[in-house]
């Protein structure tokens, strides 16, 4: 196949901020707010989008990028369909791992831990909150599931609307609702030069405190 462009000849240079294990927040969540505040006063697109990755049963990986509903030191919320891929690959196993990557500012945080599910009242508040076209997208879609073609999508779409018609805000369905990532682990990478780049990591240690240390680039 011939290479239209010289992608080994891409390069970046990363000199924006640099970031120490002495000046980062002791509280690794502290520091999540410090950095989304930042992403989101620079007015990045979609600054609460991250990619999702979790692996089932078999170990064969997978990652998706969604979008972050909710954090505090409770842990990272976002909602999905419960019978996606991601959704039986949690059930097979919890463990999971999300990459923020905000390139603007240079910066990426890594969290990782063990995902459960909110709960229904939790879940029912957010999904009544969304427009109703996502409400009615979130009843219409089997999610993962093979479709025959994009006019079975949408009359499955317009089946919902008839069988909500009237309704103000539309029920909860079944297989829908929020995951709550409880992290172990953060890590907080800064671009430098030279592609000797910043990573800080905090690791929760037995009696709940966190530990911070300095990694290789």
């Amino acid at each position: 196949m011939e290479m239209l462009i010289d992608i080994a000849a891409l390069r970046q240079n990363y000199a924006l901020h640099t970031l120490s294990e002495s000046d980062v927040a002791p509280d690794p969540f502290e520091q999540f707010r410090i950095w989304f505040h930042e992403a989101v006063n620079s007015q990045l697109p979609e600054p609460n989008a991250f990619v999702l990755a979790t692996a089932g049963a078999d170990g064969r990986p997978g990652a998706r990028t969604v979008l972050l509903k909710e954090f505090t030191r409770d842990g990272f919320v976002f909602y999905t369909n419960y019978g996606s891929r991601k959704g039986q690959e949690l059930i097979e196993n919890p463990h999971a791992a999300m990459l923020f990557t905000w390139l603007e500012l240079q910066r990426q945080i890594r969290i990782e831990g063990v995902v459960e599910k909110v709960g229904a009242a939790e879940s029912l508040a957010y999904f009544q909150s969304r427009p109703r076209t996502s409400q009615i997208g979130a009843w219409a879609s089997q999610q993962s599931a093979v479709a025959s073609s994009r006019e079975e999508i949408e009359l499955r779409q317009k089946e919902v609307e008839a069988r909500f018609e009237g309704f103000e805000v539309l029920p909860l369905p079944p297989f829908w609702g929020g995951y709550r990532l409880r992290p172990d682990h953060f890590e907080y990478w800064q671009g430098r030069e030279s592609r000797l780049h910043d990573r800080v990591v905090y690791r929760k240690s037995d009696d709940n405190s966190w530990d911070i240390s300095r990694l290789m680039p």
